[in-house]
């Protein structure tokens, strides 16, 4: 899986060889390297600013401009670089920044040397990370065998689960992973009390097993609260596990540990990275949806109230990326953007601590490629 960065204004997502071609070639001039910014919560020195202190507007995160992908676990944050390498900082009490120790760091460090790191994802101490070749690694907390790897022990660098060279993306958050091979296969393992492994039952596994015999998995988000939401190649929208505030969506509060289709549409292209236990998702008309928990306003219907099944978030049609916790942030095909929800730690970058139930745009700068917010209400990541 090769590495990428995110022309938008050139028409999509390239690889790096295909951009360094172009550009040497004259063809299109040289875009703006993307700047990383924090802002929120900063206890552990999660936003990677060199101190503690908390911030309620976008802060850059040091000089460089050359950030591809990001993920903010629980009071940590894990990113790769254009160049392949692989950085960490913040909380690290179970080695989950891979740094061969349990020391916090307020400033990114480079975890090893290698320059081949393609996707990471971060949860509750828990990190899983692949590499260009297609190979899948793991570290950190391990108490429900979330790492893949046999076992329940913490590691405090990267260990690679199995010998697979066919990993696609990977999902992890509160002891449960999920993740889907470039064959359409979906896999999971860790806790299961829910049933959010979708095994049709609530067995702990502490390495990969399928989840059925489906290959057409596309996008999979797995939450904190222990419930799954995926898309097929087909645009189906499926879900299963713990479903007590309707998070599933299938109009009930009922458990299933299998996965159920939510309605029959096939317009679903886009899903939140969900943090919570609420979700939010996008269809292929640029429509943004959403459904579960909304007890301080984080599905943006400008309402507190839960629902159990796919609500429409105003009537506009040109978002392109979201994510949900107990606040979310979405990016609009304009580049602005937006932020709803809790906002107790500043972490909507509005320059206060003020809450809203609907979209508020954050700044006015017209860049943003890819935000990602972390577990509870604690920071925000965001390359512009």
């Amino acid at each position: 899986m090769p590495l990428t960065y995110p022309y938008k204004q050139y028409g999509g997502v390239w690889t790096l060889s295909q951009a360094s071609d172009a550009i040497a070639q004259g063809k299109w001039p040289v875009p703006p390297a993307p700047h990383l910014y924090a802002w929120g919560q900063n206890n552990y020195g999660q936003l990677g600013l060199g101190n503690i202190t908390s911030y309620s507007s976008p802060k850059q995160v040091g000089n460089l401009t050359i950030w591809l992908n990001i993920s903010s676990g629980q009071y940590y944050t894990s990113a790769i670089k254009t160049d392949g390498t692989l950085w960490t900082w913040g909380l690290n009490n179970s080695g989950q920044l891979g740094l061969n120790n349990t020391t916090y760091y307020s400033s990114p460090k480079q975890v090893g040397s290698l320059t081949n790191w393609s996707l990471v994802a971060s949860s509750s101490g828990t990190t899983l990370a692949i590499k260009t070749d297609g190979t899948l690694w793991s570290w950190g907390a391990n108490s429900n065998g979330q790492l893949g790897l046999g076992n329940r022990t913490n590691y405090s660098s990267p260990k690679q689960v199995g010998s697979l060279t066919n990993w696609l993306t990977v999902v992890t958050q509160n002891n449960s992973t999920l993740a889907i091979k470039t064959d359409g296969t979906l896999w999971s393992w860790g806790l299961n009390a829910y049933g959010q492994l979708g095994l049709q039952n609530t067995t702990y596994y502490s390495s990969p097993k399928q989840v059925g015999a489906s290959t057409n998995w596309s996008k999979v988000t797995t939450a904190y609260y222990g419930f799954t939401i995926a898309i097929k190649t087909d645009g189906t929208i499926w879900s299963w596990g713990r479903n007590n505030y309707g998070q599933l969506g299938l109009g009930n509060i009922t458990y299933y540990s299998s996965p159920k289709q939510i309605g029959a549409l096939t317009t679903w292209s886009k899903l939140s990275q969900t943090k919570w236990s609420s979700t939010l998702a996008i269809k292929t008309d640029g429509t943004l949806w959403g459904w579960g928990t909304n007890n301080v306003g984080q599905l943006g219907t400008g309402a507190v109230s839960n629902y159990s099944s796919p609500k429409q978030i105003g009537s506009l049609n040109n978002w392109s990326f979201v994510e949900v916790g107990l606040f979310s942030l979405a990016i609009k095909t304009d580049g602005t953007l937006w932020g709803w929800g809790d906002n107790s730690q500043g972490q909507l970058g509005l320059s206060n601590t003020t809450g809203y139930s609907s979209p508020k745009q954050i700044g006015a700068l017209t860049s943003w490629l890819n935000a990602s917010v972390g577990k509870y209400f604690s920071q925000t990541i965001a390359i512009t």
